[in-house]
């Protein structure tokens, strides 16, 4: 059973567990980000493969990918330029079906969201993941975002190491969409491998 859930397409992956900082210019989603501050209701956040975060007149509207995350506003604050900065984070994972446009440019989509996984054992075997994701909370950027982490919990480990790693986002994509912590905790491995070889 699909349900409608207002979303905001981004260039970037949201990840569950996944901490992201928004700079909101777009009336539609200033409205977006009301709404859901005023109701603790969660919208989704969903790639775009090709196009721009921006509406243009006379363009075509983004290709979105197949999937995204549900996402909470965490914190939020006025930037030093006066534009609204809000932090948020991801949770749960959507499939995408069909989009709708509101009067006001708002895309809302027909989704399926999937329960959220069980905390997953984080085993020793992955701990060269957690060291890495130690070592980038050190990081006076990643700091400011206050992240929740489950040491304990190979997902929120991965979801987090994930959406801080300097990743290209078709790689983000690609791992979001696995639905096991072993095949993710695999790929994970693998990519670490490359970066420091």
């Amino acid at each position: 059973m699909t349900e409608a859930l207002p979303l905001f397409p981004l260039s970037s992956v949201l990840m569950p567990c996944g901490r992201m900082p928004l700079q909101i210019i777009e009336q539609r989603y200033l409205d977006l980000v009301r709404e859901s501050m005023k109701s603790a209701s969660e919208f989704g956040v969903v790639w775009i493969r090709r196009g721009s975060e921006v509406a243009e007149k006379g363009r075509a509207s983004p290709e979105l990918g197949d999937y995204g995350t549900c996402a909470r506003i965490v914190d939020f604050d006025q930037l030093p330029n006066g534009l609204l900065g809000v932090t948020i984070e991801g949770a749960r994972r959507f499939e995408l079906y069909t989009t709708s446009t509101r009067s006001n440019g708002l895309v809302v989509g027909e989704v399926v969201v999937q329960s959220a996984p069980e905390p997953a054992v984080m085993y020793e075997r992955w701990q060269p993941m957690l060291d890495v994701l130690e070592s980038l909370e050190t990081h006076p950027h990643v700091q400011r975002m206050n992240l929740a982490i489950d040491y304990s919990d190979a997902w929120s480990v991965a979801g987090t190491l994930v959406q801080l790693l300097p990743l290209e986002e078709h790689i983000k994509y690609e791992l979001l969409g696995l639905d096991t912590i072993d095949g993710l905790m695999g790929e994970l491995d693998l990519i670490l491998n490359q970066i420091s070889d």
